[in-house]
């Protein structure tokens, strides 16, 4: 139990903002589009969007060391080219290591500005003499306003101090991104209500000993949360990944069984990833079944239709099924290629490496229609692809695509002949 004091302000519409006097009908209100601006990297600018909104509040989460501050300072300098100063509230590193850091990353701007302070109300002074063009504060969690007794981190301090960015964003129209820390699970730290404040919520997803991170959308006001960004982190900084499925391919192993190459689509990017499976009997009672970067309880799922449908004998095997890369999918369209990776390593037949597969498969054994078909295919022919097995419903009003092999597969049997060598 911690004793509060209520704050005084804070409560209520932003200042500034105007009011009306009563409820409008929709067709009365006046619509167009948001003012943007763009940061000059490109996959940031598509997974907001189109740019950032003037005026909105961005909170970018992820582990420690994956590149959040790192971002914010290479993007920075391309708003105050543009627009003018901007102002970096840093609350955790001193100025000193904040201009070690721009100089390992090229970075020297005179309108880059750094203010090393963690008091709100000094910050809003600061803000509000310097009229900068965008505003970044690092950290969320250590940034604490005076009208409260609590310490900084606390619950109300952060949904506090949240709250008071959000107003001085929407009166001034100045895009606010915050960084926030995260929990052993992942999770922004502090109250869920945090999220909600906000316009738009990223998260970097990564494995700090891999080059590649993934900043992916879950909330945005002002576009899709579907969209993903991928880069790679260099001893410059961050370095946008165009082509993702070339990046994700580079290493994959030639007539290696349980390997094979599935479509997946993140938002409106199709990307082609290497799924892996390996099958080995079990030395336990109970067979084991891991999953890295799929669902588990999906994997136990189709285990179970591959023994009921197709008659494989899988009760005293271990399996294990990665996606390569570290990439999290989320997709029915693995479906296809976790069964034809398991096939492949039970039976030790390896799948042609220019050959793609997706597609849902159902309690059934069937195979199910997925969508954006057309575009993931055009992926794969992009890459070099020459087969693809995908279901039968998508082939029908499929256009013929240069170069690539089309079959249409309608259960997992019929899939399993044509896709092992």
């Amino acid at each position: 139990m911690q004793e509060e004091r209520a704050p005084e302000v804070g409560k209520g519409r932003p200042r500034g903002v105007a009011t009306q006097t009563g409820p409008l009908p929709l067709a009365d209100i006046e619509s167009g589009n948001e003012a943007r601006f763009l940061t000059g990297v490109s996959e940031f600018d598509r997974i907001l969007g189109g740019g950032v909104v003037n005026g909105s509040v961005i909170l970018i989460g992820g582990d420690p060391g994956i590149g959040k501050t790192t971002l914010l300072l290479q993007i920075l300098p391309r708003l105050a080219d543009s627009s003018g100063r901007v102002l970096y509230v840093s609350g955790e590193e001193s100025p000193r290591q904040i201009k070690m850091r721009c100089e390992r990353l090229g970075i020297d701007s005179d309108a880059l500005l750094i203010f090393p302070e963690t008091n709100l109300e000094e910050i809003l002074k600061t803000t509000q003499s310097v009229a900068p063009a965008a505003l970044v504060v690092d950290s969320i969690q250590t940034t604490f306003t005076g009208l409260l007794t609590s310490a900084p981190g606390s619950i109300s301090q952060v949904q506090e101090v949240a709250a008071q960015l959000m107003f001085y964003a929407k009166r001034s129209g100045t895009p606010v991104f915050l960084i926030g820390h995260v929990t052993k699970d992942g999770a922004i730290a502090g109250p869920r209500a945090l999220e909600h404040i906000v316009d738009t919520v990223l998260y970097f997803e990564g494995d700090k000993g891999h080059a590649y991170r993934i900043l992916r959308a879950v909330k945005n006001r002002f576009g899709s949360t579907n969209e993903i960004g991928v880069f790679e982190m260099t001893d410059a900084g961050l370095k946008e990944v165009t082509n993702p499925s070339a990046w994700f391919l580079s290493e994959r192993p030639q007539k290696a069984t349980g390997s094979v190459v599935v479509a997946s689509l993140e938002g409106t990017r199709p990307i082609l990833i290497e799924l892996q499976a390996l099958v080995s009997p079990t030395s336990f009672a109970m067979p084991r079944r891991m999953a890295n970067g799929v669902d588990g309880n999906r994997i136990a799922l189709l285990v179970a239709v591959m023994e009921k449908r197709m008659g494989l004998n899988l009760a005293g095997q271990d399996i294990y099924v990665n996606v390569v890369g570290g990439l999290s999918i989320d997709e029915p369209a693995l479906d296809l290629g976790i069964v034809a990776a398991v096939t492949s390593s039970l039976r030790n037949r390896p799948i042609a490496p220019t050959t793609v597969v997706f597609g849902e498969v159902g309690l059934g054994g069937e195979v199910r229609a997925v969508g954006q078909a057309e575009a993931r295919l055009r992926e794969a022919a992009k890459l070099g692809f020459r087969r693809c097995l995908l279901p039968e419903r998508n082939l029908v009003k499929m256009p013929p695509i240069e170069s690539l092999e089309l079959i249409g597969v309608a259960e997992v049997g019929q899939a399993l002949d044509a896709v092992l060598t």
